[in-house]
């Protein structure tokens, strides 16, 4: 899940919760409400945590080799 799909149910378990005032036989509006904003702000704390972007290193270097007059580059990405 990620930000944006957190926040769209955090808003609508919001108007779910206290926006809403219609009853239906056998579902709690509030109840579902709540449940879904308990999933976007999970959702939300999840994406933070454990699904940002890693820092990156990116290492390049350049040589030329004068008797074949050919330029290697050599380039590394590492996770921080």
């Amino acid at each position: 899940m990620r930000l944006g799909t957190s926040i769209f149910l955090l808003a609508v378990g919001a108007i779910l919760a206290f926006a809403v005032h219609v009853s239906f036989s056998g579902v709690d509006l509030k109840t579902v409400g709540v449940i879904l904003m308990v999933v976007g702000v999970l959702g939300i704390v999840l994406e933070f945590a454990l699904f940002r972007p890693r820092t990156q290193r990116t290492t390049s270097v350049t040589s030329t080799d004068p008797t074949r007059n050919a330029t290697t580059r050599r380039t590394e990405t590492r996770d921080l």
